[in-house]
């Protein structure tokens, strides 16, 4: 049981999949296995999911504009930094004052592009303060994970509805 739970720390943690892609495989394993504790997993994910945010905050930006340039990385690092300049434009066009606000919802809600690593890439590029930025992706991460939990449950407990009826 332990693997399974690395496994969904190690999901979380990748970009664009992040704790999307992860809470499906916690309600998966939980159901090959009702003693797979799903508090912990959304715990776990939570951790996997954010841990990666100061490192992003701080460094992501500085290491895409070193690669921009460069010839094999250049054209990938070219579009990480666009879509953090544009989703960070947009947040401010959008909240003004409330960007914070913004940025948890944009965290918050779970379609491809808005998780933690945009977020946070999108407030560095913004040079938003690393507080309430970390503030604002934690509050996007726990909404997520609760828009994300009660699709899990309402689908699995439809599939198994389903698989079980015949």
């Amino acid at each position: 049981m332990l693997k399974h739970y690395i496994y969904i720390f190690l999901i979380s943690m990748v970009p664009l999949v992040e704790l999307r892609g992860a809470i499906p495989f916690a309600y998966a394993f939980n159901a090959q296995d009702p003693e797979f504790n799903l508090v912990l997993a959304y715990v776990i994910i939570a951790v996997g999911n954010m841990l990666p945010v100061p490192i992003i905050f701080f460094f992501a930006r500085k290491v895409l504009e070193w690669g921009k340039d460069k010839k094999v990385i250049g054209g990938f690092f070219t579009f990480c930094l666009e879509k953090g300049h544009k989703g960070g434009e947009k947040l401010q066009q959008k909240a003004g004052r409330g960007l914070p606000f913004a940025l948890l919802l944009f965290v918050g809600i779970p379609i491809p592009g808005t998780g933690a690593w945009t977020g946070t890439l999108a407030a560095s590029i913004l040079d938003m303060d690393f507080k309430k930025s970390v503030l604002a992706v934690i509050g996007g991460v726990v909404l997520a994970s609760i828009i994300v939990g009660v699709l899990c449950h309402v689908g699995f407990g439809a599939w198994f509805g389903i698989t079980q009826a015949g």
